[in-house]
């Protein structure tokens, strides 16, 4: 059985965000590896990700797209194969029976609706997505399709914590050359170092673009390693590659 998290800001959507247990894969990437990216075996990777489905929304289709840390959304009418998938980091629809799906290792998985309308979205934020603007462009993309802001719900999934992220003086003096306020979503560490915030930073953004509520699960990907794949972590220990997980959220139909 896939280990699923749920929101209570999203209770009456299918989704969840998924961490390692429960797959069929080996070795480094034990678990429920559902990274194409990745050189694990495809076929482990298959049988993973109808995992993944089987265990959100039963027999739905699964759309994702080439991530590539921007701020660009597409809307999803129907699932793409996997060879034409669009590059971009977001994706909305309202059409029934699809799961959106986004693939994390540290960064962070957002899933929104607005149940009412019936129009889902989800977003992968990463630092450079979400500094981009990616979580406003999905709430201005789901709008599109009659959404209302003020109505959605957003969930922020497991990802890198403040105390597992450190970062070095320029990334810190990136974000207060855009705004000085952004201090806050920091904690100095040792000398030109410091400790980013990437779930406040991304629930302060979406609050910014008029989402009302907003919730995080608060799950550190970084720390627990028997339950998330962790990018920093694998790269750190000298890992030659590292898993994903995948957070869903879909309209059934």
């Amino acid at each position: 059985m896939v280990d699923r998290i749920t929101a209570h800001a999203l209770a009456g959507v299918p989704h969840g965000f998924l961490g390692r247990r429960g797959g069929v894969s080996t070795g480094q990437y034990l678990g429920l590896n559902v990274g194409t990216g990745s050189d694990d075996l495809p076929r482990a990777i298959e049988a993973n990700r109808a995992l993944a489905v089987d265990g959100v929304m039963p027999g739905a289709e699964l759309a994702t797209v080439y991530q590539v840390h921007s701020a660009d959304v597409v809307r999803i009418e129907t699932p793409f194969p996997m060879e034409a998938r669009p590059h971009a980091d977001a994706m909305v629809t309202d059409r029934l029976g699809i799961l959106l799906g986004i693939v994390t290792a540290d960064c962070a998985p957002v899933l929104l609706a607005d149940e009412e309308a019936g129009v889902i979205g989800a977003a992968h934020a990463g630092w450079r997505g979400a500094f981009a603007g990616v979580c406003r462009n999905t709430v201005e993309a789901m709008e599109a399709l009659g959404a209302d802001r003020g109505r959605i719900a957003a969930a922020i999934g497991p990802c890198i914590a403040q105390a597992s992220y450190e970062v070095d003086e320029g990334f810190y003096l990136r974000f207060l050359a855009e705004d000085e306020e952004y201090d806050r979503f920091f904690k100095p560490r040792r000398s030109g170092h410091h400790q980013f915030d990437l779930a406040a930073f991304v629930a302060s953004d979406l609050a910014d673009a008029g989402v009302k509520t907003v919730e995080m699960t608060g799950h550190d990907t970084y720390a627990d390693e028997s339950r998330f794949f962790s990018y920093r972590r694998s790269t750190l220990a000298g890992e030659e590659g590292y898993g994903r997980q995948i957070s869903l959220i879909g309209l059934p139909g």
